[in-house]
Order: C-alpha cells, then sequence, then structure tokens
C-alpha cells in the first residue's frame, strides 16, 4: 500500500483542532482524523504552539509539547539518581492517565446527555440529565459540563413535588375537559372554561389559560372547518333601502336591532331546504326562525311572524338583510310594512355587511354537519336543525354573552319586558 503524504496545511489543521478542542486527547483526535497518534504527536512538536484548551475552557500547556521539549534540550535534574528519574516519570505516567481517565468520562457524559438536549426546554432537560446520572457521576462535573448552576439544580430538585402535584392536577382537569368534549366536539378553550367554572365557589375557578394548556397538551381542540359557501345571489334592488347598521351589530337593550339571512342546507339527493333566521344585536339570541324546501318570501315572513309572537311585536325594530332576491322583492318590503319593521341592507355583494347572520349561519352548518357534506335526507336536516337552534338559545354559551347562552344573558342583565306595544 502506497504511503499517504498530508500537506502542510491538513497538518496545521490537524494541529489546530487538538489545540483549541475543549480537552481533547491526542488519542481521540487521531482517531478522529484517522492517522497514528505518533503521526499527530510529531506535527505536535513541529507546528504545535505548546498551548491547548482544557476541559474547562482555560488554556493550559500542551503536555506533548512539554514532554517533546524536555526529551530533546532538557537535561534531567541535577544530580537525579536513576531511581529517581524512574519515580518521577512513574509520576507523570500516573498524572497523565488520570487526565486521560477524566477527558474519557466527560466525553461520556456528553454523549449521553446531548440525547437530553432535543426534549423541548433545555435547561429543565440538562436538569433531569443530571438528576438521572447523580448516582454514576459527581453533581459538580455534571453540572459543571452542562453548564448549570449547582444551586439551580438543587432548587429544581426541591420542587420536584410540586410538579408532580401539578401534573396530577393537570391529569385530573384533562379528563374534566374530556368529558366535556365528549358531549358536545365544537368546544374550545373559552367555552370549556365557562363551562367548568358554571357554579362553582371562586376559589375553586380554573384560569382560561390553564385550560388551554391543557388542552393544546391533550390534542384536545374544538371542531373547526372552513369551507367557502354562497349563500345570497343578489338581485337589483326595486326599492332604495338604505343601510341602517353600518357594521354596528350592537343595540342597548333587546328588541331594538336585528339581522337575518336565509342559508341553504344541502340534502344527499342534491336538493336544499332553506333556512331564514331573525336574530337579536343586544343578545345574539335566535328570536324566529323557519325552515322549508323553498326560498319564498313566505319562508322570510315565517321567521319574521314568529320572532313577532316571540317578543310580542317587532313594530320600531330595525331588520337587517342582505341583498338577496327574497329581501329585495316587493312582498319582502310589504311584509316589512305590516309588521312595522324599519328593513336595512348592507351593500351589494358584502358579506360583511351582514357579518352576524353570516357567522352564524357558518357556525350553525360547521357544527352540525362537521365533516358530512350535507344532510342525509330532509327528515334529519329537519330534526338536527330543530335540535341545533334550540340549544343555542338555551345551552350553547356564547363569547358575546359572556360566555353565558343567549336566553341566560338577556335574563340576567335586563328585567323589563321585552315586547314593545303595538
Amino acid at each position: 500500500m502506497a504511503r499517504r503524504t498530508y500537506s502542510v496545511e491538513f497538518r496545521r489543521q490537524a494541529v489546530e483542532l487538538y489545540e483549541t478542542t475543549p480537552g481533547a486527547t491526542v488519542r481521540g483526535i487521531a482517531e478522529d482524523l484517522g492517522i497514528v497518534r505518533g503521526t499527530l504527536t510529531q506535527w505536535l512538536r513541529e507546528h504545535g504552539t505548546g498551548r491547548k484548551v482544557a476541559a474547562d475552557g482555560t488554556r493550559v500547556d500542551s503536555p506533548v509539547h512539554a514532554a517533546g521539549a524536555r526529551s530533546a534540550s532538557a537535561p534531567p535534574p541535577t544530580g537525579e539518581t536513576p531511581e529517581q528519574e524512574l519515580a518521577r516519570l512513574r509520576a507523570r505516567v500516573r498524572e497523565l492517565e488520570v487526565n486521560e481517565a477524566k477527558l474519557t468520562t466527560e466525553r461520556d457524559i456528553l454523549q449521553k446527555a446531548a440525547k437530553y438536549f432535543g426534549r423541548g426546554d433545555a435547561l429543565v432537560s440538562r436538569f433531569q440529565f443530571v438528576a438521572d446520572h447523580a448516582a454514576t457521576y459527581e453533581v459538580k462535573r455534571l453540572c459543571q459540563l452542562l453548564e448549570v448552576q449547582r444551586s439551580s439544580y438543587y432548587a429544581w430538585l426541591q420542587a420536584a413535588p410540586a410538579r408532580a402535584e401539578r401534573a396530577a392536577a393537570d391529569a385530573a382537569l384533562a379528563r374534566r375537559i374530556r368529558v366535556l368534549h365528549q358531549g358536545d366536539n365544537t368546544l374550545g378553550a373559552p367555552r370549556v372554561t365557562a363551562e367548568l367554572n358554571d357554579g362553582v365557589e371562586p376559589q375553586d375557578r380554573v384560569n382560561h389559560k390553564r385550560v388551554a394548556r391543557v388542552m393544546r397538551l391533550e390534542h384536545i381542540v374544538g371542531y373547526v372547518k372552513k369551507r367557502r359557501v354562497i349563500t345570497t345571489r343578489p338581485e337589483p334592488s326595486r326599492e332604495d333601502v338604505p343601510d341602517l347598521l353600518q357594521r354596528d351589530f350592537t343595540a342597548q337593550a333587546p328588541n331594538m336591532k336585528y339581522v337575518g339571512d336565509i342559508t341553504y342546507l344541502p340534502l344527499a339527493d342534491g336538493s336544499n331546504w332553506y333556512l331564514a333566521t331573525v336574530i337579536d344585536c343586544y343578545s345574539r339570541r335566535l328570536v324566529g326562525w323557519a325552515i322549508a324546501d323553498h326560498m319564498r318570501t313566505e319562508l322570510v315572513e315565517d321567521a319574521l311572524k314568529a320572532a313577532a309572537a316571540q317578543r310580542g311585536s317587532l313594530a320600531g325594530a330595525i331588520f337587517h338583510s342582505d341583498h338577496g332576491s327574497v329581501y329585495t322583492s316587493k312582498d319582502y318590503a310589504k311584509l316589512c310594512r305590516r309588521l312595522q319593521v324599519t328593513p336595512s341592507m348592507g351593500a351589494v355583494g358584502s358579506s360583511a355587511d351582514n357579518a352576524l347572520a353570516e357567522a352564524f349561519n357558518a357556525t350553525f352548518k360547521r357544527e352540525v354537519l362537521q365533516d358530512r357534506r350535507c344532510w342525509p335526507n330532509a327528515d334529519a336536516c329537519r330534526r338536527e336543525t330543530f335540535k341545533w337552534l334550540t340549544r343555542y338559545n338555551t345551552r350553547r354559551r356564547h363569547s358575546w354573552c359572556d360566555h353565558l347562552s343567549p336566553n341566560t344573558y338577556e335574563a340576567t342583565t335586563t328585567t323589563a319586558t321585552l315586547a314593545t306595544a303595538a
């Protein structure tokens, strides 16, 4: 086999690697480079600076260079007998063996510690490594190598019982959350928090940030699905109806401002049913609604009549809608006059002008259909629609209502009679 030759640049880089690597040994660097240990020793004597970096990061004299210098030029100490020289050399060998053993141990520790550093919190992972290996190595050395304070490690160790207690409490909270989520998988952290805190003493209430953290760790999420659907078919209006809300979907009291819309309910056979809604801006309460297999003016009329029966009268109230064909018809204008409702409409093609009603429809279909694209038949559509719309008013917590249901919100915020005299 031909003898391998190395360039001067390669030799200098090998020497630099040894001298700048903390705690490096000639054997370890030679093995890494695939060269003979004696060859590296010779390069260190020829190109080395005589200094290297120790395991603790300090600069020290290179033992290789010092031994070479002594053997080349330094005579034995004056008057040293052969027995004394032998004892001195043996002591030096023991010293080097101890250093090498120390460096080998430190390398083993760092190799084992590397497996802990990809576990999220780097500082906690280092503390955990020290705790796991404290019976094998000195805590002082472990902390030095991992660059952590021993006082911080002992403080972390002392807090272990408290961490275990918090972990057990989080596990119990996660079980309560799962029970709620099994009953309604659309619940997110805010509504879960409201459910957990309903009727409990202040000292037993749970923080919403903690609920969000536990849900995130346990991979519990409310059902979320974004799908673009067309719910309005604009038609040129026959009357000039102003926008009386200007995207202000708030009201000072019930029965003042309403929004509504018509959304289609797809069936498996390719046909559609339609849902018309009347929503109070004060409490987001669904005051009136109607469902049918057509999208004629009677659908809106049934929803408004249901709202009038619920409130006693809609006289003087504003009802805001989009520019769908039903809401721009003459029959709808006559209906508003008959019910003494003031109509209001947003701009043509602008869903944001009726965002409250659009958001209601999106929430309804997302939470009822979820991963389905349609209802299997008309009976199932009517049944599931009735169930969700009823529960929406009585049970479903709404962020606008301080995470109360719309009915509860109205009952707790006002005692006035909702009906308006005709």
